[in-house]
């Protein structure tokens, strides 16, 4: 059913047709309106046969959808930012236990500073947490995927993220095809958990393991990814046979096949991204893109099929690591194992700063030419980062670094 709405409520939509018997809540922006939506409707009985709980943080949040996957229960939250990092310990222990618990994370950036705006800091430090995560390029794929999640979940008894851009697509107001009860329910069938803690026949669930068969259980872990690998393709076309949409899988190409350079990113970027390559493809210039939607596992063997003709790859990406570089750049460079091809890394909108049309077309211009570093800011305010180093160099007692850019930037009384 077509619809005029927001994001996280076509994400609760989504859900709540998924037929969770039990959603753990707690509030964090921007993900608040999800949980908030899931709330009403099981107050009014939309949602039924759930459990909504209320719990006092995000670790309580996650511990508890722990402990109902572990009782057999159909398990779903969300979160972002600081409350994922909050939940971390609950997050490895879910994963390293094989619970099937579905998560939505609202794209924030993490303090500090303290900032409330998009980039893909919080997930990214979840990475090697033994979740599948999936990135959402916009609102109808991000309630799409969180069909698939549930399903690619129970089969592999694998939790997994469905990461969505913070505000861009969360409190974005857009048409989506919001699926279907008869459509979900021909998708995805009743929960039937691998392990369960039943008293009738009594098992332990999270039991010490030592150095015999703790590499096993780890190995495991990669196995079930290794093996989503196969099943998250096979999961989209039994989706597009049941919705008619093409949502989900491991990767997009846009524009790639015969393209010299190839940008590649994650999450909403991808819409500002293709219209950048429309434009200069209508210039004659040989560009193209992939979307990458399965960041965990990681589609090496995919990606290199797709990119392996081209000249350079561009990796544009919301996220930093500090002292580095990209995140997302070194998987790729795998992927880039053994092919001779220039590669790029562009740090862009970290905390919400906008990702311009504008700006990505002066890089990729730069790009075609190589005429990039390796590693390089959009938008960097070089004259500001100046100013505080110089200030550092000449008082030692220079102040608290962000509050000396706002106050350079003049705008500490806006923020106070």
């Amino acid at each position: 059913m077509w619809k005029q709405t927001e994001g996280s409520r076509a994400v609760a939509q989504a859900v709540a047709l998924c037929r969770p018997e039990v959603v753990c809540a707690y509030p964090i922006t921007p993900q608040t309106h999800i949980v908030e939506a899931l709330s009403e409707m099981a107050r009014t009985g939309e949602l039924a046969n759930c459990e909504y709980i209320n719990v006092e943080s995000e670790f309580a949040a996650l511990s508890v959808a722990i402990g109902a996957s572990a009782a057999g229960a159909r398990t779903y939250t969300a979160t972002s930012s600081q409350g994922l990092l909050f939940m971390a310990e609950a997050v490895y222990n879910a994963s390293g236990l094989g619970l099937p618990i579905v998560m939505t994370i609202g794209n924030r950036a993490i303090g500090a500073p303290i900032n409330i705006w998009n980039d893909h800091s919080d997930s990214m430090s979840m990475r090697d947490a033994g979740w599948i995560q999936l990135h959402a390029n916009d609102n109808q794929e991000a309630a799409d995927l969180h069909v698939q999640a549930f399903r690619l979940a129970e089969e592999l008894s694998c939790p997994v993220m469905v990461c969505m851009d913070g505000f861009i697509l969360t409190h974005a107001y857009e048409r989506v095809n919001v699926p279907e009860a008869a459509q979900v329910n021909a998708y995805l069938p009743p929960f039937e958990p691998r392990q369960v803690l039943d008293p009738a026949e009594p098992v332990s669930i999270g039991a010490m393991v030592g150095p015999d068969a703790f590499m096993e259980v780890r190995y495991l872990q990669h196995h079930k990814q290794m093996m989503a690998l196969d099943l998250i393709p096979e999961l989209a076309i039994d989706f597009f046979r049941v919705f008619g949409r093409d949502s989900g899988g491991l990767l997009k190409p846009y524009k790639a096949h015969d393209a010299e350079t190839i940008v590649i990113a994650l999450g909403s970027v991808n819409g500002t991204i293709q219209d950048v390559v429309d434009e200069m493809r209508g210039e004659g210039i040989p560009i193209g893109g992939v979307s990458i939607c399965s960041y965990r596992p990681f589609p090496l063997q995919a990606l290199r099929e797709v990119i392996h003709h081209a000249k350079r790859v561009v990796v544009v990406e919301k996220d930093l690591a500090v002292g580095i570089g990209g995140i997302l750049a070194t998987d790729v460079r795998m992927a880039l194992s053994g092919l001779h091809m220039h590669g790029y890394t562009v740090i862009a909108g970290l905390g919400g700063r906008p990702v311009t049309k504008a700006s990505l077309r002066r890089i990729f211009d730069r790009a075609v030419q190589d005429d990039l570093p390796h590693v390089s800011f959009l938008d960097l305010n070089q004259p500001l980062i100046d100013r505080q180093i110089e200030r550092e160099r000449l008082v030692r007692r220079s102040g608290p670094i962000a509050e000396n850019l706002i106050r350079d930037l003049g705008i500490a009384g806006r923020i106070n």
